[in-house]
């Protein structure tokens, strides 16, 4: 008995940790409750992010405030056409002194990497990154460098500017967990954004952390292990994989998902969808995974990883549209 109320009394203090940081985070950016959740959920189920926005949206705020809420090392790689895989990798630099190549690392051995504009880096530097991302590791000539454990990459893409850039192929973009889109944040909180930006200027600081303290990585990793053991009925197991099988068979469910589906959802998917809706309850402080939690999610989980026909493309159809359609004809248990 002792020992089940230990276990719960570590659980209620990783949670409510992590909730107190996620209440901060959201004083912090105002207007972007749903990335600050999302990008939880990518740092509790050991994934990364992708993320398309408009400048301006503080999406380099939020994830540099994370990091310095647990004390962990964040860099910011601004990627551009001329950008070489070993600007981003690190690579061995020749020491007259000792006659050796010694290698020093490149920023992506940081433990949150914010990979801006991701998709104006030429092939070379792509296929660099989704070593790191997928394999958490480094590969510089014949020697091989682990990453931390705590590691996490959020890219994003500006939706407005699309001259220069190097569209992600489909194997890079099924690395990642989720495909968030963010919006300008709605108008209530367009004055008090000016104000919280006025204060910061007047204390000539972008890091006020004296009101929050720095929480443990290690509630990080208790939070993984809690989210794998929370409880997920059979039958909702059963209903995350026919919502991604439908993305393979999309006959079965309709003539016209059929004609819009040109390639559907990998295993990865499954298992993403699965992590994400676990995660997704957790933060809601449930011991269970409900249907809610799975349709929270979906869309982005998928978002990037159904491909489109050229008839759907010209018929104004997007992956949105087709995974609300998707759920709409799956039976929920």
């Amino acid at each position: 008995m002792e020992q089940i109320l230990t276990r719960v009394n570590l659980q209620n203090d990783v949670f409510s940790a992590i909730d107190n940081w996620r209440q901060h985070l959201n004083q912090r950016v105002l207007g972007q409750a749903n990335l600050i959740d999302r990008l939880l959920i990518a740092v509790i189920c050991d994934g990364h992010l992708l993320i398309e926005g408009a400048p301006g949206l503080a999406k380099t705020k939020i994830i540099r405030e994370l990091a310095a809420g647990l004390d962990a090392r964040f860099k910011r790689i601004q990627f551009t056409p001329d950008l070489l895989p070993g600007d981003i990798t690190g690579s061995d630099i020749y020491s007259p002194e000792k006659s050796t190549f010694d290698f020093q690392p490149g920023p992506i051995f940081n433990q949150f990497i914010l990979a801006d504009e991701i998709n104006r880096a030429p092939a070379k530097v792509q296929s660099a990154l989704l070593e790191a991302m997928e394999e958490r590791q480094v590969s510089v000539g014949n020697t091989t460098y682990k990453l931390p454990d705590l590691f996490l990459v959020m890219a994003t893409q500006n939706p407005i500017e699309q001259e220069g850039t190097y569209p992600l192929p489909e194997a890079e973009l099924d690395r990642f967990l989720l495909y968030v889109k963010i919006d300008y944040p709605e108008a209530k909180y367009e004055s008090k954004i000016v104000e919280l930006a006025r204060n910061e200027a007047m204390q000539k600081t972008q890091h006020d952390l004296s009101s929050m303290e720095v929480i443990s990585q290690t509630n990080i990793f208790a939070a993984r292990d809690q989210v794998l053991n929370l409880h997920m009925s059979p039958a909702l197991s059963q209903y995350i994989v026919e919502l991604v099988l439908a993305t393979r068979t999309p006959e079965r469910y309709g003539q016209d998902l059929k004609q819009w589906i040109r390639h559907g959802a990998s295993p990865r998917a499954t298992i993403g969808l699965d992590r994400a809706a676990r995660a997704h309850a957790w933060l809601h402080k449930r011991e269970y995974v409900t249907p809610e939690d799975i349709q929270s999610v979906i869309s982005d989980v998928l978002r990037h990883r159904i491909i489109l026909t050229y008839a759907a493309m010209a018929d104004g159809v997007v992956t949105d549209d087709v995974v609300r359609s998707i759920v709409s004809r799956i039976a929920i248990p």
